[in-house]
Protein backbone atom coordinates (compact mmCIF):
# COMPACT_ATOMS: atom_id res chain seq x y z
CA UNK A 1 0.00 0.00 0.00
CA UNK A 2 1.48 3.61 -0.85
CA UNK A 3 1.05 6.51 1.13
CA UNK A 4 1.80 8.85 -1.07
CA UNK A 5 0.17 11.03 -3.80
CA UNK A 6 -3.19 13.02 -3.21
CA UNK A 7 -6.58 11.27 -2.05
CA UNK A 8 -8.97 12.34 -4.73
CA UNK A 9 -13.05 11.41 -3.88
CA UNK A 10 -14.43 11.01 -7.23
CA UNK A 11 -17.76 10.80 -6.39
CA UNK A 12 -20.95 13.48 -7.92
CA UNK A 13 -20.31 15.08 -10.88
CA UNK A 14 -19.56 18.44 -9.21
CA UNK A 15 -20.69 20.89 -11.78
CA UNK A 16 -23.84 22.13 -10.16
CA UNK A 17 -22.99 25.85 -10.38
CA UNK A 18 -22.53 25.91 -14.52
CA UNK A 19 -26.04 23.67 -14.32
CA UNK A 20 -27.33 26.21 -12.24
CA UNK A 21 -26.65 29.19 -14.15
CA UNK A 22 -27.99 27.58 -16.82
CA UNK A 23 -30.87 27.09 -15.54
CA UNK A 24 -31.55 30.72 -14.50
CA UNK A 25 -30.35 31.69 -18.35
CA UNK A 26 -32.33 29.52 -19.99
CA UNK A 27 -35.72 30.86 -17.59
CA UNK A 28 -35.21 33.84 -18.45
CA UNK A 29 -35.04 33.49 -21.91
CA UNK A 30 -38.21 31.51 -21.75
CA UNK A 31 -39.53 34.61 -19.82
CA UNK A 32 -38.55 37.15 -22.03
CA UNK A 33 -39.99 35.06 -25.12
CA UNK A 34 -43.69 34.43 -22.87
CA UNK A 35 -43.29 38.54 -22.68
CA UNK A 36 -42.86 39.42 -26.60
CA UNK A 37 -45.53 36.85 -27.02
CA UNK A 38 -47.70 38.48 -24.92
CA UNK A 39 -47.17 41.74 -26.10
CA UNK A 40 -47.53 40.93 -29.59
CA UNK A 41 -51.19 39.09 -29.01
CA UNK A 42 -52.58 41.72 -26.22
CA UNK A 43 -51.61 44.85 -28.87
CA UNK A 44 -53.72 43.64 -31.82
CA UNK A 45 -56.79 44.89 -33.35
CA UNK A 46 -57.02 41.28 -34.95
CA UNK A 47 -58.75 39.13 -33.38
CA UNK A 48 -56.87 35.87 -32.09
CA UNK A 49 -57.84 33.10 -33.97
CA UNK A 50 -54.82 31.29 -36.54
CA UNK A 51 -54.29 34.16 -38.55
CA UNK A 52 -52.46 36.19 -35.64
CA UNK A 53 -51.05 32.96 -34.86
CA UNK A 54 -49.60 32.84 -38.03
CA UNK A 55 -48.69 36.47 -38.87
CA UNK A 56 -46.58 36.34 -35.30
CA UNK A 57 -44.74 33.12 -36.68
CA UNK A 58 -44.30 34.31 -39.98
CA UNK A 59 -41.33 36.68 -39.02
CA UNK A 60 -37.72 35.67 -39.24
CA UNK A 61 -36.85 37.32 -35.85
CA UNK A 62 -39.39 35.51 -34.52
CA UNK A 63 -38.53 31.80 -36.00
CA UNK A 64 -35.48 32.60 -34.47
CA UNK A 65 -36.36 33.53 -31.04
CA UNK A 66 -38.96 30.72 -30.68
CA UNK A 67 -35.72 28.19 -31.82
CA UNK A 68 -34.19 29.28 -29.12
CA UNK A 69 -36.68 29.09 -26.96
CA UNK A 70 -37.51 25.26 -27.72
CA UNK A 71 -33.75 24.60 -27.75
CA UNK A 72 -33.62 26.13 -24.71
CA UNK A 73 -36.99 24.31 -23.13
CA UNK A 74 -35.13 21.11 -24.06
CA UNK A 75 -31.84 21.95 -22.11
CA UNK A 76 -33.39 23.23 -19.50
CA UNK A 77 -35.87 20.51 -19.03
CA UNK A 78 -32.56 17.68 -19.48
CA UNK A 79 -30.68 19.44 -16.36
CA UNK A 80 -33.86 19.63 -13.88
CA UNK A 81 -34.88 15.76 -14.99
CA UNK A 82 -31.30 14.42 -14.91
CA UNK A 83 -30.91 15.59 -11.55
CA UNK A 84 -33.87 14.13 -10.61
CA UNK A 85 -32.74 11.01 -12.20
CA UNK A 86 -29.25 11.36 -10.47
CA UNK A 87 -30.27 12.41 -6.95
CA UNK A 88 -33.58 9.80 -6.75
CA UNK A 89 -32.42 6.72 -9.00
CA UNK A 90 -29.77 5.00 -7.54
CA UNK A 91 -29.07 1.45 -9.69
CA UNK A 92 -26.92 2.77 -12.45
CA UNK A 93 -28.21 0.91 -15.16
CA UNK A 94 -31.96 1.98 -14.81
CA UNK A 95 -30.44 5.38 -14.65
CA UNK A 96 -28.93 4.86 -17.67
CA UNK A 97 -31.54 3.71 -19.78
CA UNK A 98 -33.85 6.85 -17.96
CA UNK A 99 -31.24 9.26 -19.17
CA UNK A 100 -31.13 7.72 -22.69
CA UNK A 101 -34.83 7.80 -22.52
CA UNK A 102 -34.97 11.42 -21.81
CA UNK A 103 -32.48 12.62 -24.29
CA UNK A 104 -34.38 10.73 -26.86
CA UNK A 105 -37.62 11.76 -25.82
CA UNK A 106 -36.20 15.75 -25.42
CA UNK A 107 -34.66 15.61 -28.96
CA UNK A 108 -37.92 13.93 -30.33
CA UNK A 109 -39.67 16.71 -28.78
CA UNK A 110 -37.74 19.65 -30.20
CA UNK A 111 -36.99 18.05 -33.48
CA UNK A 112 -41.30 18.00 -33.75
CA UNK A 113 -41.89 21.48 -32.48
CA UNK A 114 -39.05 22.79 -34.80
CA UNK A 115 -40.90 20.98 -37.86
CA UNK A 116 -43.90 22.55 -36.99
CA UNK A 117 -42.55 26.06 -36.48
CA UNK A 118 -40.50 25.39 -39.96
CA UNK A 119 -43.96 25.22 -41.71
CA UNK A 120 -45.75 28.20 -41.15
Amino acid sequence: MTTYGSKRIVSGAHYGLRDWMAQRATALLMALFTLVLLAQVLFTSQPIGYDLWAGIFSKQWMKFLTFALILSLAYHAWVGVRDIWMDYVKPVGVRLALHVFTLVWLVGCAGWAIQVLWRL
